[in-house]
């Protein structure tokens, strides 16, 4: 309910820092797959290795884009409880990054491709834009730690892909993510109080549960399940 989500930005507020760079923006990412949705498919199997191929914009840019709108591709890999990312940032026109305009990819195949090599990544398959999913995200740091601490909320997803247009438009998702980025799994003493919301602490996919939301029939009870989780880096 959106009241839990207010209660665990208030816990955060009170047990971390603000951080003083970035302590509010609007998240954005287009994630990319093959036209079977292989990388989706792994991720719900379980499988040991997964990668995600997205493109990343932030809000906060849009006022400053005179000159070309920065994004950042990314490369995710994670196997088992390792993961590890690349990201490239390049300029783009800020109409690129319009709804109409992102099945084109935002950036050039060959330059994505080139790109993804350069990270050492060689995927399979041919990649194309699948979903774009965005959301609020405060940051923090934790307390006596530091440890780095953010928040996801208004999460917002639409497929690009022209084979799924034909399903709803946008959907939302309710609550939020909250997400810990230390270097153990045990959380700090400070943010143990988290624990009060009776929260998981599990892995969670934005772009696995989006898809996940969409390929459910609408009106199922458990469609736009999680209502709250917090999550491993």
């Amino acid at each position: 309910m959106p009241a839990n989500a207010g209660l665990a930005l208030s816990l955060l507020r009170h047990v971390c820092r603000a951080d003083k760079n970035y302590p509010k923006d609007r998240v954005n990412s287009l994630y990319f797959d093959s036209a079977d949705l292989d990388q989706y498919e792994k991720s719900g199997a379980g499988e040991h290795r997964k990668d995600k191929v997205r493109i990343r914009w932030y809000d906060s840019d849009l006022a400053k884009a005179n000159g070309g709108m920065p994004v950042w591709l990314e490369q995710k890999t994670r196997q088992g409880f390792a993961s590890g990312k690349h990201r490239k940032q390049f300029l783009v026109p800020a109409s690129a990054l319009e709804d109409a305009n992102l099945r084109k990819g935002i950036l050039g195949r060959t330059t994505i491709i080139n790109t993804l090599a350069g990270f050492g990544y060689f995927p399979e398959k041919l990649l194309k834009p699948i979903i774009r999913i965005s959301y609020r995200r405060y940051r923090f740091s934790e307390l006596l730690t530091g440890v780095r601490v953010s928040f996801d909320e208004d999460i917002r997803a639409r497929l690009i892909a022209p084979e799924f247009v034909r399903r709803e438009g946008e959907i939302r998702l309710p609550n939020g993510v909250i997400e810990v980025k230390g270097p153990k799994l045990e959380l700090p003493l400070m943010l143990r109080q988290l624990r009060i919301m009776d929260l998981d602490w599990s892995r969670f996919s934005k772009y696995g549960n989006c898809l996940d939301v969409y390929f459910t029939e609408p009106g199922s009870i458990s469609r736009n399940w999680p209502s709250g989780k917090l999550v491993l880096p």
